[in-house]
């Protein structure tokens, strides 16, 4: 049997992972357009934690595109015999199944605000509770870097030389944290949205300035913040807005929105996206 859920891919957050895993082997692909293949293989005794369950491992065999995916899963049964069943089984799965696959990460690792023990800033997620022990307790909150998620800096902030936002929000969350910061593992409830920062960092900064860094850093990083699952209407709103200034990342990211507010909105955002690409880039 064949599974399909998506994660959360931390630290930092920069979307979410769709997974299609049996147990043999498992594909995952950030946009859709090229999968990752990865088999399974046995953990050798003396490298198992006592104790631990679910102690799986893949190892990378493939990179296979889209339009591949759909050639092997169309390919009648005598045409595969040069073709690994493990992978032909999940590019039959992949060619029909309807996305974004259920988020399974409910399991969060939260920076906390000194103030209240709150949650200030997700760190790591994972999917079950035995692979807490997994991560290192490090309660250190990264921005997207400027390489992967570049901001525009404004003339002033070019002409004094500023850092990049994604440092300067990065250096604002570490200083609000406090000299001994600490983390939690926290699982998520869906009768909790509340408790939660929506976009996964809290947004009620008092100083003018770093609350304009830090709606600067995740309006930038709405394209990706739409691939959560648990948005309220306006939070996903205000995020389909935002997203309009980068057109070509919404429409690599479009396939996995959960949902859609402003169709309008979305259309427009679309259709745009493909006039910047020009007609010799379509498809």
């Amino acid at each position: 049997m064949i599974r399909g859920y998506s994660q959360r891919l931390t630290p930092p957050y920069s979307g979410l992972v769709q997974i299609a895993e049996s147990d043999r082997a498992r594909a995952i692909t950030m946009d859709g357009k090229s999968w990752e293949f990865h088999f399974l293989f046995a953990i050798p005794e003396a490298d198992k934690i006592p104790g631990r369950q679910n102690q799986r491992r893949f190892r990378r065999v493939a990179s296979i595109e889209r339009d591949q995916v759909s050639k092997i899963a169309a390919r009648s049964s005598h045409e595969t015999g040069d073709i690994d069943e493990r992978i032909l089984e999940l590019a039959v799965f992949i060619s029909t199944a309807s996305f974004p696959f259920p988020q399974a990460d409910k399991y969060e690792y939260w920076l906390l605000d000194p103030e209240d023990d709150s949650p200030l800033a997700l760190v790591f997620s994972c999917m079950d509770g035995e692979q807490m022990a997994d991560f290192p307790d490090r309660p250190e909150w990264t921005a997207l870097p400027s390489s992967a998620m570049r901001i525009e800096r404004t003339p002033a902030e070019e002409q004094t030389g500023e850092p990049p936002v994604n440092y300067r929000v990065e250096c604002m969350v570490a200083e609000r944290a406090g000299l001994k910061p600490r983390g939690r593992w926290f699982e998520r409830r869906d009768s909790e949205p509340d408790t939660f920062p929506p976009l996964l960092l809290k947004e009620d900064w008092e100083d003018p300035a770093q609350f304009e860094l830090c709606q600067r850093y995740l309006q930038r990083q709405s394209t990706r913040l739409l691939m959560l699952h648990d948005l309220q209407h306006d939070d996903r709103k205000r995020l389909e807005n935002a997203a309009r200034q980068n057109v070509l990342e919404v429409e690599r990211f479009y396939p996995f929105y959960p949902e859609v507010v402003d169709r309008q909105v979305m259309n427009a955002i679309l259709v745009e996206a493909r006039l910047r690409r020009g007609p010799s880039k379509q498809g």
